[in-house]
């Protein structure tokens, strides 16, 4: 446990290690930058180099296990020449670290990446100009090795960052300094310990809950039992007969809090309270009518060639309709939040994938001034894309402000499956021709409620249309979704390529041909040819048009200017339909690789994360209620059926890093599809494909 003065010395510890100093305002000055979306030019925001040589780098980036405080870290010790281990990073804190717009979407090195090269590259020349100065000597004349600037040839004379900056505040500034190119490298590229390893397994790591200032009670917030109920009377006397118990309501707010949370918890028990119906009548047997009944009109993506030309061409049609299922973030970290108020100023301590973006929310919830708050990430036990919001920060800052006291929120896993953002439910219809040739003649793709990424499919196709209508980013009528929807894991694209993948799987099976084959065939992309032919080879594939009987499956996408191919194995068992995954084979060519075995565990997490959605995860609900609130009904994969995984990075140091955290997610819903019918013959359209629907689908 850690109160707010142990935090803050720390705190105060770290920035001393690093260089801060309170010659300059430094939180005014960030408060300041983080008012406005964009990053900042000034290298020093991102930078401080200590009297010891040791380099502080502040990001708005949070870790939440994905290993960016690692990869970013390297990036920063190779433009600087510094060794990684004197590269100290500071994280999501919004007085403390320069503007971010929230970590997802796989752009911490994709996109910010440059910008943090950058400015260590202008750092590092600026350095070279103050050691040349000081030694007198031209800067071509100098070399720097581990932080230190020693003239070549006489490497007795020397001066390390430390000694030139003194902690002190670099002012000079160069322009159009250009980052290292990669045959420079001596650092990006290789493996590299995590630099959050040590903690996390020796348990030093700190978690939102692991804060508690002096005073802190712990609130339990009364909820509905459905979506949509409302709350109609309320009786709290029972509650407040339990010692040390205060109760706040306000409106729709009940909240319970004591010092300990379980008294908290079993306090809120005794709340009697009774609730309107739900309006909602849909379930998840009834959804996806729902959803085709209520979304928006279609709207058009891409029109290309003529849909009824490619039509007249064609000898085999195939239709098929895919649907996914809701799917939960379910991460083992639940909401969690805690609230300070000081003087009027407020400082939160949040479980958020966009502290920035948590900050604006509650300067606008609270009505209060930009400088007047303070929002910190620790390290978040996983994220997903369901803590880009932070509605439980809300809670406890409202809650403190009434309490007058330090207030932790933090949800039970009941409240994280009910409140959860879920990935939406979709429909996916797609209809397609071949030719005599056996080529595709043409190609259409509505998707309904997803939304379009990677709705456009990877191959050349001369008549084609795409179509999307909703979206897990909103803008969707009123009562479209039973409770609300957001971002999952590659939102959109991992619903789209299970229908796009699993059709062309069908396409080759109608024309008789082997499934890479056919996909080699209508692809004009060499990278992904590439990265497909890859796969293939170290799988082992050989050809033979499905179904085999072998249980082999294959699937390809783009994503995030990523190229992925995967390959799998199964064994179908047909009088349970269970599914066993024996091994995978995934082959990404992401560009540069900054830390090979941090990509490496991003893969292997996305193949893992992704027989979830495959297999077994789906929200089952009815009128509002979620049935599911914990993992003994919600089923993630267990270790038992985690199966042999293999990547390949494909080296290709021409291209800059592209995004490398979700590219092999989209696969895996195809990818298990396609294997399950060449294994036995039975095309399963509806995620997650259960046992029962397994059966299902043999009987058909």
């Amino acid at each position: 446990m850690t109160n707010r003065r142990d935090f803050l010395q720390t705190t105060t510890a770290l920035a001393g290690a690093l260089g801060l100093f309170i010659s300059f305002p430094l939180a005014a000055q960030e408060t300041e930058k983080a008012s406005r979306p964009s990053y900042p030019k000034d290298f020093n925001a991102y930078l401080r180099i200590g009297p010891d040589g040791r380099v502080g780098c502040f990001v708005g980036k949070v870790e939440m296990g994905q290993g960016s405080m690692t990869a970013l870290a390297m990036l920063a010790a190779e433009e600087l020449d510094v060794p990684l281990d004197r590269v100290d990073m500071l994280m999501g804190d919004t007085d403390l670290c320069p503007w971010d717009g929230g970590t997802w979407g796989s752009l911490s090195v994709w996109q910010f990446g440059p910008v943090l090269r950058g400015a260590a590259a202008e750092a590092r020349a600026v350095l070279l100009q103050l050691a040349a100065e000081r030694l007198g000597v031209a800067t071509v004349r100098l070399q720097v090795k581990e932080g230190v600037v020693a003239v070549l040839g006489a490497p007795d004379r020397h001066v390390a960052y430390g000694d030139l900056v003194a902690g002190q505040r670099i002012e000079r500034h160069l322009q159009d300094v250009k980052p290292k190119a990669v045959k420079q490298f001596s650092l990006v590229g290789k493996d590299a310990a995590r630099k959050d390893g040590r903690a996390k397994v020796t348990g030093a790591a700190q978690y939102t809950a692991d804060i508690l200032p002096p005073g802190t009670l712990h609130a339990c917030l009364l909820r509905p039992p459905a979506h949509g109920a409302r709350l109609s009377t309320v009786d709290t006397s029972a509650a407040e007969l339990v010692p040390g118990v205060k109760v706040l309501h306000n409106g729709d707010t009940v909240a319970v809090l004591h010092a300990k949370p379980d008294v908290a918890r079993e306090a809120l028990g005794r709340v009697k309270a009774t609730f309107a119906s739900s309006p909602s009548t849909v379930d998840d047997a009834s959804i996806f009518a729902h959803l085709l009944k209520t979304a928006p009109p279609l709207k058009e993506l891409v029109a290309k060639g003529s849909i009824a030309a490619g039509e007249a061409a064609t000898e085999h049609r195939h239709e098929a309709t895919y649907l996914n299922a809701y799917v939960a973030h379910a991460p083992m970290e639940p909401h969690t939040a805690v609230a300070q108020w000081d003087k009027g100023r407020l400082t939160v301590w949040a479980s958020t994938q966009a502290p920035f973006l948590l900050k604006s929310q509650l300067v606008q919830a609270l009505g209060l001034k930009a400088q007047d708050v303070r929002v910190i990430t620790p390290f978040l036990g996983g994220g997903f894309g369901g803590k880009g919001g932070a509605p439980q920060a809300i809670e406890a800052a409202r809650l403190a402000r009434m309490a007058g006291t330090p207030v932790q929120v933090t949800w039970s896993r009941k409240e994280e499956f009910f409140l959860d953002t879920f990935r939406p439910a979709a429909v996916v219809k797609v209809h397609a021709g071949l030719d005599k040739a056996g080529r595709v003649s043409y190609w259409q793709h509505d998707v309904t409620a997803a939304g379009e990424a990677e709705s456009s499919p990877v191959y050349a196709f001369e008549h084609q249309r795409i179509r999307s209508s909703g979206s897990w980013m909103g803008g969707n009528p009123p009562g479209m979704h039973p409770f609300a929807v957001g971002a999952w894991r590659a939102p959109a694209a991992n619903t789209n390529v299970f229908a796009s993948e699993s059709h062309m799987d069908a396409l080759a099976a109608k024309a008789k041909v082997d499934p890479l084959a056919f996909r080699l065939k209508h692809l004009q992309n060499p990278r992904l040819a590439h990265v497909l032919q890859t796969a293939a080879k170290a799988f082992g594939w050989t050809p033979k048009p499905a179904p085999s009987g072998r249980g082999w499956g294959v699937a390809c996408a783009e994503h995030r200017e990523t190229m992925v191919a995967a390959m799998a194995e199964v064994v179908v068992d047909r009088k349970t339909g269970e599914v066993r995954v024996k091994r995978v084979v995934v082959a990404q060519d992401m560009g540069v690789v900054v830390n090979p075995d941090g990509a490496r565990q991003q893969v292997e997490g996305c193949v893992t994360m992704g027989l979830g959605y495959a297999l077994t995860e789906e929200v089952r609900f009815k009128n509002g209620q979620v049935l599911d609130d914990n993992f003994d009904t919600y089923r993630i994969p267990r270790f038992a059926q985690v199966p042999s995984i293999q990547t390949i990075l494909i080296d290709n140091p021409d291209l800059p890093a592209q995004g490398g955290g979700e590219p092999a997610i989209v696969l895996m819903g195809a990818l298990i599809a396609n294997a399950i019918h060449d294994a036995v013959g039975a095309r399963l359209l509806h995620l997650p494909m259960t046992p029962a629907r397994v059966k299902q689908a043999l009987k058909a």
